[in-house]
């Protein structure tokens, strides 16, 4: 298993923050990894859609959990390299403001071998998309 977090503290409401989360349709201007992102259904667990890494393939994912305000994750299965990645995407109320906590784990056979190197190109992203998710949080606040 190979696993990555990164946290972030704002000032952005969660209300912002999980409306960003649940309009996929935002997720390009948040996240520069990713060329698009659709979801097939309401915002909610047992929802699929897919997301389109940057000079990649479209790949399927499942919203596995999802807490309004709380928490989501979502789970892309890719068998045929005998791995499933997960993403889960927290926040948390704290003195300073809002906590946003988003977390990617690579499991299965062969997370051992692919992990570090599916992961890296993955983790390297992740600390600019928490800070532009917040900061795209904060504008929709304050027009």
């Amino acid at each position: 298993m190979w696993t990555f977090e990164h946290s972030l503290v704002t000032q952005a409401k969660k209300e912002a923050i999980w409306a960003l989360y649940g309009d996929m349709r935002t997720w390009t201007a948040w996240d520069a990894g990713i060329e698009g992102a659709e979801l097939h259904g309401p915002f909610q667990a047992g929802s699929t859609g897919w997301l389109q890494p940057e000079g990649q393939e479209r790949l399927a994912f499942e919203l596995m959990e999802v807490v309004p305000l709380r928490t989501f994750s979502d789970l892309t299965r890719l068998p045929e390299a005998g791995i499933e990645i997960r993403f889960e995407h927290t926040l948390e109320t704290v003195n300073e403001g809002t906590r946003i906590t988003h977390r990617v784990t690579i499991d299965g056979p062969n997370a051992g071998e692919l992990g570090p190197a599916i992961g890296a190109d993955m983790a390297e992203g992740i600390p600019q998309t928490v800070a532009s998710l917040a900061a795209l949080a904060l504008r929709t606040e304050r027009p």
